[in-house]
């Protein structure tokens, strides 16, 4: 018996000690569920015009408290610059040339990616980001271009938060607004944009349709609201092409910080609707955050909708001939690659 305890004593110490010396944040990521991958980001500018300048713009994904990215290279047919956007601070690479005398330009840039299951909501510690300062919250209160936070929206919004006692309450209920009233559907034109308007009129869209819809009326109740863009990684394949983008959004709540929602997921898998109020899974990649975006350095074009794909302008105008690949593998899939098992 005390030859068992003491077995027993030489398994535990090890583990209290760690969890004395380890910080907490690094505990908690031990015992967050993650995902693990690569993720390839590829395209080509086609059929340029010799003499016209070409400019272009590509999304950076960076590490931050929910994943950790690491560039295992980076390739283009013009120097890439490291750049960083001013108002949100989106990272980007850019580059440009006087005369576009090829026929296409290509550039890829590969990742390896860990992210981390975000469950803001289900943990019982309250962390307020000590960076959201008062003007930053500000911002994720203003209309964006196609986020009204007056008219419509606002009156649907304050219909919807009567007889709620706190923001969090007042969040769900538009979460479930959002839930019950749209249908994921891109049939159709106008879907896409993340026109708020044009959502409550439809009442169908993507994820960028539903997301304004919520930003818009949490903002227009005095909820911070903010929009993330990234691409969704399939649950369930070892690896596979990459269709397109995928969106979601955080509300902020004074006592614990930024919450996640994904809506239009959960309105895809509606036994998680309850798990996509407070949490995002680790099925996915972000690369940036926030709508009507000025790059850096300043395109010649309008600010822009939001910034997942590449940007490119010709002769000082957008410019859309451009072939997009994307792509992804877990590591478990790299893994058999290379030992053929």
């Amino acid at each position: 018996m005390k030859l068992h305890f003491r077995n027993c004593a030489s398994i535990l110490l090890p583990l209290v000690v760690m969890s004395l010396v380890l910080p907490l944040s690094v505990l908690a990521q031990q015992a967050s569920p993650s995902r693990k991958f690569t993720f390839d980001y590829s395209f080509t500018v086609k059929n340029t015009n010799p003499g016209k300048s070409l400019r272009v713009w590509i999304p950076l994904a960076r590490s931050d408290d929910h994943q950790t990215v690491r560039v295992l290279s980076m390739n283009g047919d013009l120097p890439l610059k490291n750049e960083r956007e001013r108002e949100y601070g989106n990272s980007l690479l850019y580059a440009t040339t006087a005369n576009a005398d090829k026929p296409e330009y290509k550039f890829s840039v590969k990742y390896e990616v860990e992210r981390r299951e975000n469950t803001a909501l289900k943990t019982s510690a309250k962390k307020p980001d000590a960076r959201a300062g008062s003007a930053q919250l500000n911002r994720f209160l203003q209309a964006d271009k196609l986020v009204p936070v007056t008219g419509l929206p606002a009156q649907l919004a304050a219909k919807e938060v009567q007889g709620k006692p706190n923001d969090l309450d007042r969040a769900r209920a538009l979460y479930d607004y959002v839930f019950n009233n749209m249908k994921y559907d891109k049939s159709g034109t106008g879907w896409g944009r993340g026109d708020t308007l044009w959502a409550c009129d439809s009442k169908h869209g993507n994820c960028t349709d539903f997301h304004s819809l919520f930003i818009s009326m949490a903002r227009s109740q005095g909820i911070p609201a903010r929009f993330e863009i990234g691409f969704s990684v399939p649950e369930g394949k070892p690896s596979a092409e990459v269709a397109g983008y995928h969106c979601w959004s955080e509300f902020y709540l004074k006592d614990r910080g930024w919450i996640p929602v994904d809506i239009s997921e959960a309105w895809k898998h509606p036994e998680k609707k309850d798990y996509f109020f407070g949490a995002h899974d680790a099925n996915r990649v972000q690369f940036s955050m926030g709508r009507d975006l000025q790059l850096t350095p300043a395109q010649d074009g309008d600010r822009l909708n939001y910034f997942v794909y590449p940007y490119v302008e010709m002769d000082g105008k957008a410019y859309s001939n451009v072939s997009l690949n994307f792509s992804f593998a877990d590591e478990g899939a790299k893994l058999a690659a290379v030992t053929g098992k």
